[in-house]
């Protein structure tokens, strides 16, 4: 099966992603490619008209990694992890900030 997109960290989801405990961090990369193979939608979802966020449920806690679609490049299709999140919390507006100055540069 042929991955739908590529997924590309910025600086700050490389940051949470460093501070995620180790199995955490696995279950979030095994979810993030299950998500990229379009086997589960709920691991992957828009939340607002430019921003989606991929979800992790491990040892009772939310993951969230917050998106954006890239069009713009050589990649059909390329989505731009911003930031991250542990449990509900509404950082989406950090999301559409950062979404804003990367396409600023």
């Amino acid at each position: 099966m042929e991955s739908r997109f590529e997924v590309v960290f910025l600086g700050q989801a490389i940051d949470f992603m460093a501070k995620v405990d180790k199995k955490a961090r696995a279950k979030i990369y095994y979810n993030l490619d299950k998500a990229k193979l379009g086997l589960d939608p709920k691991l992957f979802k828009k939340l607002t008209d430019d921003i989606w966020e991929f979800r992790t449920k491990y040892d009772g806690l939310q993951y969230r990694l917050f998106a954006f679609w890239d069009k713009t490049g050589e990649k059909p299709t390329l989505v731009i992890t911003t930031h991250g999140i542990v449990k509900k919390t509404d950082k989406v507006p950090k999301a559409i900030q950062i979404r804003a100055a990367y396409f600023d540069q």
